[in-house]
């Protein structure tokens, strides 16, 4: 799909102007000029009808500034590809077009001489913070605006709780519906009513100075309140909303923001015209005033977090795909609210992203909605227009789910194959040579008994090739490679190159991962061929059994498209004392412990900012920063004594392997695609996940020859849910060639059992290429258990020997 912002001086869904309680009157039908659908619930209340004004008072559409991000949602002239804005660069940038100009393309609001165009919040995503604040100031020194003085509001949350528990047992809602009429009316009130202490400035960003508690408890209670008091609550945001702009949002301007965005009643779709007018203004605000939101968000308990996330998700999902399409505006009249909904998204990943540990999961964010839209469209319309004059979910990769990205990679790789191998179809014709369907793929053939020479000298040879698709040939042997040798082929290699005999890596066993010997040598295109095995498996769809920790993946998408400019660092980024622990977790353990040693650092250590390593029975030191054999290690100075030691183990060491391994992956996989991924992403789509389901793999199974109810059927699902996990996972090796599931699940490996017409003396026979178990009728279980271990444990080549 593809959203634009409306023209300028176009119709949106404009936000209607309090004066006719009917436009809320729950049970109507949506009035046709304000576009807002009633609440459902109550029936019309006659008495409360006014005559409507002929002049309603319009929150006007935000018009977007000639050549501006203003949503980025409006189709522009592209002459290069186009980088994503910084959003901590940007909006300054963004500041000063609008209070230097007065052009008359900027956004026009009556009796508004400063408005603020609506800003992308979205980071340079080559930085491969999706959508998130790395660094932010504890205190934020730009001039505050004076805020007005606010009513005096005595009301606790002790005397709220009371008027509920009267008006729920005398039912005489007076009093309560006098509070939200009250508290809602005006951005002011809303201060006055859960702001701690009203004189205090609560200018932090750590502190709203909101009482959460009492928020918390209004809300809960309002769904629970008669329809009146509920209509009255809306009515008093859409005053809010209404009033105008008038330079710089002040902090409590920004307080009402974020407690309106907090009101349950935003789940109803009726109210979605005024939770879509809210989503725009908060989108339109300064980056300062972003900073704040995003620090007091983090705030929010885990529950209603995840409720408030959950509720935007829900408004953009039913915008794409309305159950009741007749509900909301057409979309030609509202296509900023996706855009607006996406935004405010951002700011609560930036949130997520900045608490430590992350409030939620990342996969929280996906919108499972998503994969049903033309994502092809959505990638291009990124590719060609960017961050600016044009909405496009890549811009925000946090919210596609991990199986839409593999759908975008998957396609996009696809592409790059036809277009490779037409390319060389017509190389061959225009020198009047005869067409060969193998120059089509990478062709490798291997010997088994020189398997990683063969490969790499293959793969060296053949560069051109590389995206193409991968056809695997073993020396000697029949098999026909459906899909079965190459991932035998993968499978031999990363098992060859992994053994610590080899010496390319080193296994850890307290953390169950390999990562890069630090050793120096003078070829490192041994780590060239791993790069490039991964970037191949990724790009023909294979799954590795490989264990790497989740820095390696950080460091591959560091940065995720190769530099122009050959002297540009590759796979160097930040690293931390977690990262470490990820891999040696000893050492970390030890390092933490210097840095809370209550005693003297110096003398009790008696450490410098040199390091030692054993490097082929040698001991070698090095320095950590200059002259670092001279400087002794202090309680002053550790912190960055153990910064070093980290980014030493981590980047500086190994700079060259892991160099070497970063331009083979990206040799194949080149693509802007990857720039969507995170590392852990990045990570499932080269290893699976290594958590099998085996009754899920029973419920999406297929039979040929056999029905699920068979007694041989029944058999052989009572023995394989009964197998230890080393067995599962053979099993799935032996059918499949990889003991790790796919992004998909087991549905997505498409297994079958079939039935096979030969003697039950016979062991079970795989046909890896199509995920097939060809399985004879065994009498019982006990003679299934022993043919099928048998078997599954001697799985390896194809045939007999």
């Amino acid at each position: 799909m593809s959203v634009q912002s409306p023209q300028a001086g176009g119709g949106g869904a404009e936000l209607p102007a309090p004066a006719d309680p009917g436009l809320l009157r729950p049970g109507g039908p949506m009035n046709n000029d304000s576009c807002v659908p009633a609440p459902a619930g109550q029936g019309a209340d006659e008495d409360d009808d006014g005559p409507a004004e002929k002049e309603r008072e319009k929150l006007p559409p935000i018009r977007p500034a000639a050549g501006s991000a203003a949503g980025g949602l409006e189709r522009g002239a592209k002459t290069q590809f186009s980088t994503f804005s910084n959003f901590l660069t940007t909006i300054n940038q963004k500041k000063e077009v609008t209070e230097s100009s007065s052009s008359p393309t900027q956004p026009v609001m009556p009796n508004i001489k400063n408005v603020r165009e609506l800003p992308p919040i979205c980071l340079d995503v080559r930085q491969k913070q999706r959508i998130s604040i790395e660094t932010l100031p504890q205190e934020l020194k730009a001039p505050v605006p004076p805020e007005p003085s606010l009513p005096i509001r005595t009301k606790t949350v002790k005397d709220f709780q009371e008027d509920m528990e009267k008006a729920k047992s005398s039912g005489d809602w007076k009093a309560v519906l006098d509070f939200y009429s009250t508290t809602f009316d005006s951005f002011l009130e809303i201060n006055a009513a859960f702001k701690k202490d009203a004189n205090a400035p609560f200018d932090t960003i750590e502190d709203s100075g909101i009482s959460a508690k009492f928020v918390n408890v209004v809300y809960d209670a309002l769904l629970n309140t008669p329809q009146d008091v509920q209509k009255s609550v809306l009515k008093g945001i859409i005053n809010g909303l209404l009033q105008e702009w008038k330079g710089s949002r002040t902090k409590d301007d920004l307080r009402a923001y974020f407690i309106l965005l907090q009101n349950p009643q935003f789940s109803n779709t009726s109210t979605y015209v005024i939770y879509a007018h809210l989503l725009r203004q908060t989108a339109a605000l300064a980056e300062a005033d972003h900073h704040f939101l995003v620090h007091w968000f983090k705030k929010i308990s885990q529950k209603r977090f995840k409720q408030l996330m959950d509720r935007l998700l829900q408004f953009i999902s039913l915008r794409l795909f309305p159950a009741k399409p007749e509900e909301f505006p057409p979309m030609i009249k509202c296509t900023w609210w996706i855009p607006s909904a996406t935004k405010v998204l951002s700011l609560f990943n930036a949130a997520n992203s900045l608490a430590s540990p992350p409030i939620i999961s990342y996969t929280d964010f996906y919108n499972s909605t998503l994969d049903h839209i033309d994502l092809m469209e959505e990638y291009h319309n990124w590719q060609c227009y960017g961050n600016s004059h044009r909405f496009s979910f890549c811009q925000y990769p946090f919210i596609i789910s991990i199986a839409a990205k593999k759908v975008i990679i998957q396609r996009d790789s696809e592409q790059q194959m036809i277009s490779i191998a037409r390319q060389s179809l017509v190389d061959k014709v225009s020198r009047r040579q005869k067409p060969d369907m193998n120059m089509l793929f990478l062709n490798v053939k291997v010997r088994r008994t020189h398997l990683v020479s063969d490969s790499l000298d293959e793969l060296t040879r053949k560069t051109a090739d590389l995206k193409k698709k991968l056809k695997v040939t073993f020396v000697g042997e029949a098999g026909l490679d459906m899909g079965g040798l190459t991932k035998e082929w993968f499978l031999l290699l990363i098992r060859q190159i992994f053994h610590p005999d080899y010496g390319m890596f080193t296994y850890h066993k307290d953390s169950h991962c390999h990562w890069f010997s630090s050793f120096k040598c003078e070829n490192y295109s041994e780590f060239r061929l791993v790069g490039a095995l991964m970037g191949l498996a990724v790009y023909n769809s294979i799954t590795l059994d490989i264990r790497f920790p989740p820095c390696c993946y950080k460091k591959l998408l560091s940065p995720p498209i190769v530099p122009c400019d050959q002297n540009t660092p590759v796979g160097i980024c930040d690293v931390t004392l977690n990262d470490l622990y990820q891999i040696m977790p000893e050492l970390a353990h030890g390092l933490s412990e210097l840095l809370s040693y209550e005693g003297n650092v110096e003398e009790d250590f008696y450490s410098t900012f040199q390091v030692f390593q054993e490097e082929f029975g040698a001991i070698k030191s090095y320095n950590l920063k200059p002259n670092g054999d001279k400087v002794p290690v202090t309680n002053q100075n550790r912190k960055e004594y153990v910064q070093f030691y980290v980014d030493f183990l981590l980047n500086k060491s190994i700079y060259k392997q892991f160099a070497a391994f970063y331009y083979g992956f990206h040799s194949v996989c080149d693509s802007y695609a990857l720039m969507l991924l995170r590392p852990e992403e990045v990570e499932i789509l080269v290893c699976g996940s290594p958590e099998l389901d085996m009754h899920a793999l029973q419920k999406s199974t297929q039979y040929e020859g056999y029905q699920k109810t068979d007694l041989t059927i029944r058999y052989f699902w009572e023995v394989v849910l009964g197998f230890p996990l080393d067995l599962q996972k053979k099993l799935l090796h032996f059918t499949t060639g990889s003991d790790r599931v796919p992004v998909g699940g087991m549905a997505d490996l498409n297994f079958k059992i079939s039935k096979c017409e030969t003697s039950t003396n016979w062991l079970p026979v795989a046909h890896t290429c199509f995920n097939q178990l060809c399985l004879p009728p065994y009498k019982n279980k006990k003679e299934l258990k022993q043919k099928l271990t048998i078997g599954i444990s001697n799985a390896e080549g194809f045939g007999l020997e």
